[in-house]
Order: structure tokens, then C-alpha cells, then sequence
């Protein structure tokens, strides 16, 4: 590419694949420079947040565990005893059984200024119904003080809804970043296979670069798979993704509790195990198109919800089929409204049937089978429950910390390869080739293809459009510094 060029000015003497590999380098590059650092730390603390259950197990196990050993006393009596450390009057959000013996049952509160998502969990000896520990737990998982920070780390950096923009940053690139490194290898690949000599700067070089493609090629597959799912819970891509999702029919099906006639069923919401919070005016649990009513305890209290109710309800339940061990029960303090009973087993095979249940007569209201999901829906609950680490147990977890410290070690041998071909403190000055010169030395047609696209992806993924501006703008400011420098040295040079 001719180096006399300017910011705004083209070349005829391009070919269209040199042009576009130029264009193809320096948005890899600003990618890896800028967004680079956003990823590593999104990647780093999804390490930290994936080998937390075995952590968190340890930390917790008086809460979580029992040595007792006997008959189980029934789950009215459980929450009779979790009442005696609340008070009759708090509000129960929802309960879950012990699933096997030697594990607690979970009796949660809804508590005001706890925040979205969160109750107050006393656990309960089911054999002895002793309390075994009073802990603000957080989501459908349940997860305890810990993880929950550990998530808000990985979420948002601790700063919240501001903090989430850079793990969005990071989601909306990625897939470029990594479609883009294997386009780069496929068109360099070739031209590197007839070097013969190098210098030792140069063998250097190509040994890091080696590092840095052979690491990018093995991690692919699984760079693509973080970047979809973790835009779907993303702040403002995910309510793209949400409104696309409602308006092609792929929402998740989500059991009605609605009693009488004109049934309203509301979208399960996959990611309430991740995290929830309130965005403008919508109640959702970072899925756009969810209902946070069925997320989020039940605001009015207008019936008394008594604890000898629960165990018909769940009898009710178990009879229609919802048979996992791991189950979770929410009452219903609105007499128009059913209770439901949701298994919360994401580990596979997936068990997260649901049913609503009539309180006052215990007969079925409605239920949703995960069997009879329609395939996008299924794909996003094994996505979801993938990326978190839950859907195959200890291998899920170790091919997740793969994934996540292979992305680091790939982001650390990018910054070597920078490192490595920066240019020197000399007199001499290279000219700057920003993206918009690269973009204007791509051939007419394919030049506004991409522009078209960029435009597309700007709407539909937000804080990659505003990231593309800014690189445009950083690229402009350091043309005009080059350029100033360039004629300051041309009118030295000529006195």
C-alpha cells in the first residue's frame, strides 16, 4: 500500500485482498490493544466465578450440610422452624427441600433493601429442624455471599449497571476479534511458509505470533460460544437479542399462574440464576423480554400463605410428574395467581419442568415440560447452563478454567507480538494508516458492504458501535499528530 497516503485519500495500486487484509490487521489490532485488556479480565474472573461450587461447599457447609440422620420431618414443619427466626409475618419468596439426605432445606424471605434477586435464606436440619444457618442468597441458583460477589466481579467489576458495559464491550468484540484472527491466518499463512532467514528480532517475533495463532485456532469453537451467550445476558445487546428472540418466536415457554379465565403467561427467564437487575422501566432479569414478576418476590401481600399448604402442593406437583430432586416452591400471596413448583437441576440431563398449582383445591393450573421446548429455547438453556459451568459437572468446569486461561495466555502473547514489532525511538517516522484509509483502499463495492455492515452491527450490538467510534476518533487524532510531526520535520529539513 503506498505510503504517501493520506487520512482521506485512496490508491488505485491496492489489490482488493491486500486492502482488505490492511483494514483486517488494524482493526485486529485496535481489537487486541483496546478491548484486549476487557476480555483478559472478563475471561480471568470467569475462571475465578466457575471453581467457586467446590469453594463455596467448603465455606458453607454448616449452613449446606447435615450429619443428622432419620426420617425426614414434613416441609410444613421445616418452615414452621425457619419462621421461629424471621417472625410469622415475613414474606415466604420461595423453598426448597433438602434434595437428598445429608443436605439442608433452603426456607427463603423476601426482605426489603436486600436488592434484586435476593432473599434471606434459613436453612433448616430436616431430620432434627434445627437452624443450620441465616444467609442473603441471590438468584434461581441460590448461590451464597461469595459467588455472588465473584459474579458481580465477572458481571461488572463491583460498579454495577455501569460496570456491566464492560463485559458487553468485551462479548460484542470477541467473535470479530476471533473471526478476524482466523481470516488473518489464512491469508498469511502462505507468504510466512516461504521465509527462509530471519533476524533474531524476526524469529522472535514469528515464534510469539506462532504462539498466539496455534492458541487462537484451538480456542475458537469456544471464543464464538462466549461471546453469543454472554451477549444474550448482555445490558443493551441482550434487549436486541431479546426483542429478536419475541418477535421470531423463540422465547422460552413459562407455566401460567394465572387462575380463572384469560391465562397470561409471561417468558421463563433462563438467566435469572446469573444475575437480575431493574433497567429503565422494565422489571427483567437482563433478558429483555422477561417478566420480573415471576423473578422477583411478589410486591402485595393480600392472602396468608400457611406452611401445612406447601406440603399439599408440592404432593400436587410430584403427582403431575415434576420428579427431580432439586426443586424449588413459590408461593402465591395473590388469590387470582397459582403457586408454582419449578425443578432447578441444570446439570444434564436438564430438569426444569414447571407446574402451577391451585392452592385452594391443589389441581394442576398449567405446566411447561423442558422436553417439549422448541429447539432454540433448549439451545439457550444448555448455552447458559455451559457457560456457567453447571451443565456437565466437574468436566464443564475444567473446560471452562481451559477456555478462560487459554484466552488470557492468548491476550498476553497478542501484547508480546505489540511489544515486539512497536516502533523504535528513532528520528525516522512511519506514516499512520488509520482505519478509515485502510476502509477507503477497499474496492467500491465490498467498501460499502462493510460499511453497511458496521452500520447494522452498531444498531443491533450498542457498545460496539460507540467502541468503533472511538477508535475512529483515536485513529483521526493520531493521523493529525503524525501529519504535524511529518511537516514540522519537512520544515526543519528545509532551512
Amino acid at each position: 500500500m503506498s505510503q504517501s497516503l493520506g487520512c482521506f485519500s485512496t490508491t488505485g495500486d491496492v489489490s482488493g485482498k491486500a486492502a482488505a487484509l490492511a483494514l483486517l490487521k488494524r482493526l485486529h489490532f485496535y481489537m487486541g490493544l483496546f478491548v484486549g485488556p476487557f476480555i483478559f479480565i472478563a475471561a480471568f474472573t470467569g475462571v475465578l466465578y466457575v471453581v467457586t461450587p467446590q469453594i463455596e461447599n467448603y465455606l458453607y457447609a454448616e449452613q449446606l450440610f447435615t450429619a443428622s440422620r432419620g426420617d425426614t420431618q414434613p416441609l410444613s414443619r421445616q418452615i414452621d422452624a425457619a419462621r421461629t427466626v424471621v417472625g410469622d409475618r415475613a414474606e415466604i419468596y420461595a423453598v426448597r427441600p433438602a434434595p437428598v439426605k445429608g443436605e439442608t432445606t433452603r426456607v427463603q424471605f423476601s426482605q426489603a433493601g436486600l436488592g434484586a434477586s435476593k432473599s434471606r435464606a434459613i436453612f433448616i436440619d430436616p431430620v432434627t429442624l434445627d437452624v443450620k444457618g441465616d444467609v442473603v442468597v441471590y438468584g434461581t441458583s441460590g448461590i451464597l455471599p461469595f459467588r455472588t460477589w465473584l459474579d458481580d466481579l465477572h458481571r461488572g467489576l463491583l460498579l454495577g449497571d455501569i460496570g456491566r458495559n464492560y463485559s458487553e464491550l468485551a462479548a460484542s468484540w470477541l467473535w470479530v476479534a476471533a473471526f478476524g484472527g482466523l481470516l488473518l491466518w489464512a491469508f498469511t499463512r502462505s507468504g510466512q511458509k516461504g521465509t527462509r532467514r530471519m533476524s533474531k528480532q524476526g524469529t522472535r517475533q514469528r515464534r510469539s505470533r506462532l504462539w498466539h495463532t496455534t492458541l487462537g485456532l484451538i480456542l475458537l469453537a469456544g471464543l464464538l460460544f462466549f461471546s453469543a451467550t454472554g451477549l444474550t445476558w448482555s445490558q443493551w445487546a441482550g434487549n436486541n437479542i431479546g426483542i429478536l428472540r419475541a418477535d421470531m418466536g423463540w422465547l422460552t415457554p413459562s407455566v401460567s399462574t394465572q387462575l380463572g379465565q384469560g391465562k397470561s403467561v409471561p417468558p421463563a427467564n433462563e438467566h435469572a440464576e446469573h444475575h437480575v437487575s431493574p433497567m429503565g422501566t422494565m422489571k427483567m432479569a437482563d433478558m429483555p423480554d422477561m417478566d420480573m414478576s415471576s423473578v422477583l418476590p411478589a410486591a402485595a401481600k393480600s392472602v396468608q400463605v400457611k406452611a401445612s399448604t406447601f406440603d399439599g402442593v408440592v404432593a400436587a406437583a410430584r403427582a403431575a410428574g415434576i420428579d427431580a430432586k432439586k426443586i424449588e416452591v413459590r408461593p402465591s400471596y395473590n388469590p387470582a395467581k397459582a403457586w408454582t413448583v419449578s425443578e432447578v437441576d441444570r446439570g444434564w440431563p436438564t430438569q426444569v419442568d414447571a407446574v402451577s398449582v391451585d392452592a385452594n383445591d391443589l389441581h394442576i393450573v398449567d405446566h411447561v415440560y423442558f422436553k417439549n421446548f422448541p429447539l432454540l429455547a433448549k439451545l439457550t438453556r444448555w448455552g447458559v447452563d455451559a457457560h456457567m459451568g453447571v451443565l456437565f459437572g466437574l468436566w464443564n468446569q475444567l473446560l471452562l478454567v481451559f477456555f478462560g486461561l487459554g484466552t488470557c495466555a492468548l491476550i498476553g502473547w497478542g501484547y508480546v507480538i505489540w511489544w515486539q514489532r512497536r516502533p523504535k525511538m528513532t528520528g525516522q517516522r512511519s506514516p499512520a494508516t488509520t482505519l478509515i484509509h485502510t476502509w477507503r483502499a477497499v474496492p467500491i463495492v465490498p467498501r460499502w458492504i462493510l460499511l453497511a455492515l458496521a452500520v447494522a452491527l452498531a444498531f443491533s450490538l450498542p457498545v460496539m458501535g460507540v467502541s468503533l467510534l472511538l477508535f475512529l476518533v483515536i485513529d483521526l487524532l493520531r493521523w493529525l499528530r503524525q501529519s504535524r510531526g511529518e511537516r514540522l520535520l519537512s520544515a526543519t529539513s528545509a532551512r
